[in-house]
């Protein structure tokens, strides 16, 4: 039994089954299907939240409130056919909203990035490759100047880098996540590039520079 319900949710955990079907399988009483959606979307969601709030135990009761108000929205979400990853990022964002409104009065548009977490810089998406020990020194001073870079965009350009990095959203889910067209979304990551390059050229080489901001 034990192995047949293994089976079932490696099943599930497939990239083959969408978000859709597991939302249709969870309103039909299999509550594995619900975890393995919390799954997918966890690591990503909960290190967005943290970076705009920049405190790890806020994250973790926000994080848990995104994911309570998606099982209670499972039918609404059903009925209508709303993309689901970027309606998580878009509740993840308003209740990020709420606490900095509530705690700090400070709006989205001038919050500035936290620097408590390493796990939030892009270069965390690239393969790991068992860098020797220079490597990885110089791999984390490199996390450290890409972080750097970002938190000096313009405001608008930094939310839209903050979402291509380091949660993946595309550009019509980032889009959705900020309520500004896709097109909007593409221009200003295009245009951020250009101004991460140059922060960071200042220090490290040109080869080091496109692969951070690849």
């Amino acid at each position: 039994m034990q192995v047949k319900e293994h089976a079932r949710i490696q099943k599930l955990q497939s990239n083959e089954i969408t978000d859709g079907m597991l939302v249709t399988q969870t309103l039909a009483g299999d509550q594995g299907s619900f975890e393995v959606l919390v799954q997918r979307y966890n690591t990503s969601l909960f290190n967005f939240i943290c970076h705009l709030l920049g405190d790890y135990d806020l994250a973790c009761d926000v994080s848990q409130q995104v994911f309570l108000q998606l099982y209670i929205s499972m039918p609404t979400l059903l009925r209508t056919g709303e993309p689901l990853k970027a309606w998580l990022f878009q509740v993840a964002r308003n209740r990020c909203l709420d606490e900095l409104r509530r705690k700090r009065s400070i709006h989205f548009s001038e919050l500035e990035a936290s620097h408590d977490d390493d796990d939030l810089s892009p270069l965390d998406i690239m393969p790991d490759t068992q860098p020797l020990p220079d490597e990885m020194a110089e791999r984390s001073d490199l996390k450290h100047a890409l972080r750097d870079a970002i938190d000096s965009l313009p405001p608008k350009f930094r939310s839209v880098v903050l979402l291509r990095y380091a949660s993946q959203l595309s550009f019509s889910e980032i889009g959705k996540t900020l309520s500004m067209p896709e097109a909007t979304a593409k221009t200003y990551f295009q245009r951020a590039r250009p101004l991460l390059r140059t922060a960071m050229a200042k220090h490290w080489k040109p080869e080091l520079v496109e692969e951070a901001v690849s």
